[in-house]
């Protein structure tokens, strides 16, 4: 018992023998570190303010400004530790150890960054972009080293790893996407007129002006004329746009006095009469 009291006292005496040696270098290093930090947000924060007055893209413009605000806080790191006689050597040889077998254990979480640095490096896409990968589409959302994340008109967060988008089959649309619907219309009616209802409900609608719609004949079906009619709505409205056009279709056939025909039978019966 007296030997563990005795222990206790050591250890006590010890600690406060720290803080008196070395109480004013904490506080020191203590209020540099204060500083670091705050000196690396205003400096991180101006460096993307920087790079968006110079028209850079935002995805490399958070990456630079967060590749500063990093180094920052490393070199303010290192001058914190010297304050309290600390030094940064032995730091610096334990991780070059450790490093390796590290590196064997986090391979995915690597390989995700080493793809999101080379997704920020040749930009396949930028933040505002739809994509499509792996079967999932969106708005490219925010672009991390590590991940990537969409979000869709339901207001959905995708989260997909970057290994997972580096070298696979990528499908870039910018801000639209294609909507496809088929027309079905009468062999009585006049294909031209039919045309020109098309766009204009198309034109009425918010169908996308960057690219032109395309309307025409798609194939001649049993019962009438299948016009096949593709055109371009902003991602973040797909369906509402989609379902707004369609509606708007088959109110301007019906104003035009254009038939939407239905499936046919023409049925015969045989007297059997023996």
């Amino acid at each position: 018992m007296q030997e563990e009291i005795q222990q206790v006292e050591a250890i006590y005496n010890s600690i406060v023998q720290f803080f008196v040696n070395y109480s004013f270098q904490l506080v020191g290093a203590l209020i540099v570190f204060l500083i670091g930090m705050f000196v690396a947000s205003k400096v991180s924060a101006a460096t993307l303010r920087l790079c968006e007055k110079k028209s850079l893209d935002i995805t490399l413009s958070r990456f630079i400004a967060s590749f500063v605000k990093i180094v920052i806080l490393v070199g303010v790191a290192i001058i914190a530790l010297g304050k309290i006689g600390i030094s940064v050597t032995p730091f610096v040889a334990a991780i070059g150890a450790v490093s390796l077998g590290a590196g064997l254990a986090v391979q995915g979480l690597l390989s995700n960054y080493g793809a999101g640095l080379n997704i920020i490096i040749t930009r396949p896409f930028v933040v505002g972009d739809t994509i499509t990968v792996k079967g999932e589409t969106g708005l490219v959302d925010e672009v991390h080293l590590a991940y990537t994340v969409l979000k869709d008109e339901d207001n959905v967060r995708i989260t997909i790893p970057n290994r997972h988008i580096v070298g696979e089959i990528l499908h870039n649309s910018a801000a639209n996407k294609l909507a496809e619907t088929t027309v079905g219309v009468s062999y009585g009616s006049d294909a031209e007129t039919v045309v020109k209802v098309l766009q204009s409900v198309l034109a009425e609608q918010g169908a996308s002006e960057a690219r032109e719609p395309l309307i025409g004949i798609d194939n001649f079906g049993d019962s009438g004329i299948n016009f096949m009619v593709r055109f371009w709505v902003p991602t973040e409205h797909f369906h509402e746009t989609r379902f707004r056009v369609n509606g708007a279709i088959f109110q301007a056939l019906t104003d035009a006095n254009i038939s939407i025909p239905f499936p046919q039978r023409e049925v015969r019966l045989l007297d059997n009469a023996s």
